[in-house]
C-alpha cells in the first residue's frame, strides 16, 4: 500500500504536467499568431469581395469629391442666372413663341460667357496691380542698395597714410543725429 503522502505526490505531478502542456500549446499558439484559418473560412475569405480595397475608396472619394464641386458650380451659376434677371430687369419670355426654350439657353450661354469675362478681367486687374507693387518695391530696393554703396563707399575711403577720412564718418554721425533728434522731436509734439 502507498503512503497518503506519496499517493498526493503522484497526483500532482499529473495535474502539473497537463497544465505544463496546457500552457506551452497556449505559448505556441501566441508565438504563432493563432490559431489559424480553417480551409473553408480561407476559401469564404479569398473569395468575398466586400472587404477593404483602397483602389476602390479612393475612387469613391474622388467621385463624391467631383460631385460636390459639380453642385457648386451648378448653385453659383443658378445664384448668377437668378442675379442677371433680377438684377437688369431682363427677363426670358419676351414672346409666347416656342422659342423660349432656345433664348433660355442662349441667354444662360450669355451669361455664362460674360461671368469668365468678368472673372478674367478681375485676374488681369489683380495681376497688373501686384506687377505695380512689385516694381515699386524693386525701384525702392534698388534706390536704398545704390545709396547704401555710396556711403559705404565713403566710408571706406582712406588717405594716403592710411587713415579713414574723418569728413564722411563725422557727416554721417551728424546725419543720424538730426534724424533721432527729428523722430524725438515728433513724438513729444
Amino acid at each position: 500500500m502507498k503512503k497518503f503522502s506519496q499517493r498526493d505526490e503522484h497526483e500532482t505531478d499529473k495535474t502539473n504536467s497537463s497544465k505544463s502542456t496546457e500552457t506551452n500549446r497556449k505559448k505556441n499558439m501566441k508565438r504563432l499568431g493563432g490559431g489559424g484559418l480553417s480551409l473553408q473560412t480561407f476559401a469564404n475569405l479569398k473569395s468575398e469581395n466586400g472587404r477593404y480595397n483602397p483602389a476602390l475608396i479612393k475612387k469613391k472619394k474622388e467621385f463624391y469629391k467631383n460631385a460636390k464641386y459639380v453642385s457648386k458650380f451648378r448653385k453659383s451659376v443658378k445664384q448668377h442666372s437668378l442675379y442677371d434677371k433680377n438684377g437688369t430687369g431682363e427677363s426670358s419670355k419676351e414672346n409666347g413663341d416656342g422659342d423660349d426654350k432656345e433664348k433660355v439657353k442662349s441667354n444662360k450661354r450669355i451669361s455664362m460667357e460674360e461671368v469668365c469675362m468678368q472673372k478674367r478681367e478681375e485676374m488681369e486687374k489683380v495681376r497688373k496691380e501686384r506687377e505695380v507693387t512689385i516694381k515699386a518695391k524693386k525701384e525702392a530696393k534698388e534706390e536704398a542698395e545704390a545709396r547704401r554703396k555710396v556711403t559705404r563707399g565713403n566710408m571706406m575711403r582712406k588717405t594716403r597714410h592710411g587713415q579713414p577720412v574723418m569728413k564722411y564718418r563725422i557727416e554721417h554721425l551728424l546725419e543720424s543725429i538730426k534724424k533721432s533728434a527729428g523722430n524725438d522731436g515728433s513724438r513729444t509734439a
